[in-house]
Formats: C-alpha cells, sequence, structure tokens
C-alpha cells in the first residue's frame, strides 16, 4: 500500500472508529466494525496521585524516595528525557543513580519511530511504579508532550497512582506555571501540565535571576504564587497537599512565596533531610 493510501485509509478508518459508539455507523463501517477496548481508569478514589519534586539534583536519595513511594518491593521506574532532547548522558547517570537501589530502570526516550519501538506510549507509562522526567528545556517538552499526546497518559497515570517527579524541567513540568530559562535572552513564564496548582521556581539559590524575578511576578500578579525549591531540596505532594519537604543538603531549603500587602513574601518550609 502506498503512504498516500494508507493515511487516506487510517484517516477514515479513525473517523468510523469516534463515531460507531454512538450509533452512528461511521463511514465504512458499523459497531461490529471496530473493536477497541479502553484501558480501565482508576476512580480518583481507588488511588493516591503522587509527585516528588526536587528544585535540582534528582539523584540515588531522591530516588530511593520515589521508589519507597511506590509500595513496590522492586519497583520498576521509567526516565523520561523530553527536555533534553534524550540526552544519552542523562540516561547513564539515570542507570548510575538508580545502581545502588532494588528497582527495574527503563528509558523511554521521545524521538523515536514506529519502526524501532513497538509499544504505545500507554503501554510503557501505564506499566510504570513510577516516572521520573529529565531537566531540560521545559518549553520543548510541553510541546512534544501535547503533540505526541503523552501529557494525557502522564495525567492517567497519575491519576492512577503512578508516583511522578524529576527536577528542573522535571519538577516545573507538573505545576500551572513557572519560570523557564527554555526561551533566548531571559527567564520567562511557562505554562505547563497543571497537576499541581500554583506555580513553581526551580534552582532558586543556584541561579541568580530565579529568586528575584519569581518575586516580581508573583507580588505583580503576574503569576500565581507556589513553591521554591533549592538545588537539592524539593517536596512530596499527595494531590495538590505538601506531604513532606525533604533535602539531601543542609543548606538547601524550600518556599512558598505570595503576597501579601502587595509584596512577594517567602515562607520557609524546613525540609527533612534524605538519603
Amino acid at each position: 500500500m502506498k503512504r498516500r493510501d494508507f493515511v487516506v485509509s487510517s484517516a477514515l478508518g479513525t473517523l468510523g472508529a469516534s463515531t460507531s459508539h454512538l450509533g452512528l455507523g461511521g463511514i465504512g463501517s458499523t459497531l461490529t466494525d471496530v473493536a477497541f477496548t479502553a484501558p480501565p481508569v482508576a476512580s480518583p478514589s481507588a488511588a493516591t496521585r503522587k509527585v516528588l519534586i526536587a528544585g535540582g539534583g534528582f539523584g540515588t536519595a531522591f530516588l530511593r524516595y520515589m521508589a519507597s513511594l511506590t509500595g513496590k518491593a522492586r519497583p520498576r521506574i521509567c526516565y523520561l528525557p523530553t527536555a533534553s532532547a534524550d540526552s544519552p548522558q542523562g540516561a547513564l547517570s539515570f542507570y548510575q543513580n538508580c545502581a545502588p537501589l532494588n528497582v527495574e530502570p527503563h528509558v523511554q526516550n521521545s524521538f523515536i519511530a514506529s519502526t524501532r519501538q513497538n509499544k504505545s506510549w500507554e503501554e510503557v507509562f501505564l506499566s510504570m511504579d513510577a516516572i521520573v522526567c529529565s531537566g531540560g528545556n521545559t518549553l520543548n517538552q510541553q510541546a512534544i508532550w501535547k503533540a505526541q499526546g503523552i501529557d494525557v497518559i502522564l495525567k492517567e497515570a497519575w491519576d492512577r497512582g503512578i508516583v511522578l517527579g524529576g527536577a528542573s524541567a522535571g519538577s516545573l513540568c507538573w505545576f500551572d506555571e513557572g519560570t523557564t530559562d527554555s526561551r533566548p535572552k531571559e527567564l520567562t513564564i511557562v505554562k505547563c501540565l497543571g497537576f499541581i496548582k500554583g506555580s513553581h521556581s526551580p534552582h532558586y539559590d543556584a541561579e541568580p535571576g530565579r529568586r528575584p524575578l519569581y518575586q516580581k511576578l508573583i507580588s505583580s500578579g503576574e503569576m500565581q504564587p507556589g513553591y521554591a525549591c533549592d538545588n537539592d531540596a524539593g517536596i512530596y505532594f499527595e494531590d495538590n497537599t505538601v506531604k513532606r519537604v525533604v533535602s539531601t543538603r543542609a543548606a538547601a531549603k524550600v518556599y512558598y512565596v505570595s503576597v501579601e500587602g502587595g509584596r512577594a513574601v517567602e515562607k520557609v518550609m524546613e525540609p527533612e533531610r534524605i538519603s
């Protein structure tokens, strides 16, 4: 079959499938012609939705904590390096960080071809116990996820209780919005998945422009109040509730930044050390 004919026939088959469940038949198909079984979706009450983030640095200690949150003896943890353009060095670091742990590590690249991957996004991500996302370019990460439909599947994974997390772009991606270096010249606002309500700033102590810009945007009302994390410090959320604040370095802090009297106010959230 020529490529053009394949595209046309695929489009007609999709249209038929989308209308047949309404009893409308579709083009050249009936209800009995279309075999479609949706994966089971857990109800919100059936699973606790979990996210573990860090401002920067998601090494062995954070992976160990993430593994414990799954409740599995040997959890399957998937590394999703979209923001780093599927950097091989990032994947290698992930495997090295997992080496001391009793986990089953996987890497799922986003730059793939159907000739080299025979499992769907759903089959990969929904078979995992945890998914950790890389740092990198958040804006590009979000665009690729939306184009591929990965954003929708990550939402389903969250609803099913699969633990999500990451640092930098891998922490920012779960919030409504935050500050990013994903565009040329200056830090800007990026809109993200919105699983966790409010805003986020990673690298709060590590990059000089982060703190003043985050406070300026929140005090002006351009950005919602939210959570700022130093490198090596992070937050564990259940749904949108902070359950634990953690760090792997004594000086690393987490802050809730809001507005009082027209100015930004930082509330320090003292972390517990993890190792």
